[in-house]
């Protein structure tokens, strides 16, 4: 991978990381038209620059809520199941799912579905029903644990971390701002101890032009990242995520049509 590769892949990562499109998928998708060998350093690149884009939650979010010990408590448990599932399934995960361009696609073209099903149906909810929690601090410990469940879905290229728990969310009954938000925060932990443990386990094996490469995609992704976000706060007061169902699907096809 050259240093016009990682600047490119961490533009990709910056967009979608927030986005309910996966940005794994499009990341080893990118990395295919790249034609980069499916060696361990891709995958961990892949992992490592997506911390990369959570740095400006950290910015806007965290300072927010520094001494809020009771968004603190929700994001720990949220973070729980995903971290158990990423430490017992790391090397299922590493070496037969990241990378694996069929799951990817058929997980891209069933999430959209997925998607697009919900909000059809979520719009018919009676208003009384989706507005439970306005503030996380509101969220109760149970809804905190199955939105954490959704994200561990994730660990499957091409589910989306963020649509994951948005649509746990919203089906909980929480404000679609309050579970963006939350998604955005969750992310922090979330992806922090991915990067962590697969520099523990990986970067061992890094060359110093490697060390280079990472460093420029995980700065890109965090510049471009912080776009990411403005919109989607921006997006979510005033459409619903069916545009986000049907590209997934289409470019589920579109990917299929090309590598079949």
């Amino acid at each position: 991978m050259n240093f016009l590769q990682a600047i490119i892949l961490g533009i990709v990562e910056g967009i979608t990381e927030f986005l309910p499109i996966s940005s794994t998928a499009h990341l080893t998708l990118t990395a295919q038209l790249f034609g980069l060998a499916e060696i361990d350093f891709v995958k961990s690149f892949i992992i490592i620059i997506q911390l990369g884009a959570i740095l400006p939650v950290t910015w806007l979010y965290l300072k927010r809520y520094a001494t809020n010990w009771l968004v603190h408590q929700r994001v720990i448990i949220a973070f729980l199941p995903a971290a158990v599932i990423g430490f017992i399934l790391y090397k299922l995960i590493k070496q037969f799912l990241l990378g694996n361009i069929t799951v990817m696609l058929w997980a891209l073209a069933l999430g959209g579905i997925v998607l697009i099903v919900f909000e059809l149906y979520y719009r018919k909810r009676p208003t009384s029903l989706t507005n439970a929690s306005s503030r996380i601090q509101d969220m109760s410990f149970k809804q905190a644990l199955i939105v954490g469940c959704a994200q561990a879905l994730a660990v499957v290229p091409g589910v989306s971390r963020s649509g994951a728990t948005i649509i746990s969310g919203l089906s909980l009954g929480l404000a679609r701002s309050t579970i963006v938000e939350f998604s955005f925060i969750l992310a922090v932990p979330t992806m922090a101890a991915a990067t962590s443990y697969d520099l523990l386990k990986s970067a061992g094996s890094f060359s110093t032009d490697q060390f280079g490469v990472l460093a420029v995609g995980f700065i890109v992704s965090a510049i471009f990242a912080q776009l990411s976000i403005t919109f989607l706060l921006n997006f979510v007061r005033k459409h619903t995520f069916i545009p986000f169902g049907i590209y997934r699907i289409v470019l589920a096809i579109i990917f299929a049509l090309t590598l079949t």
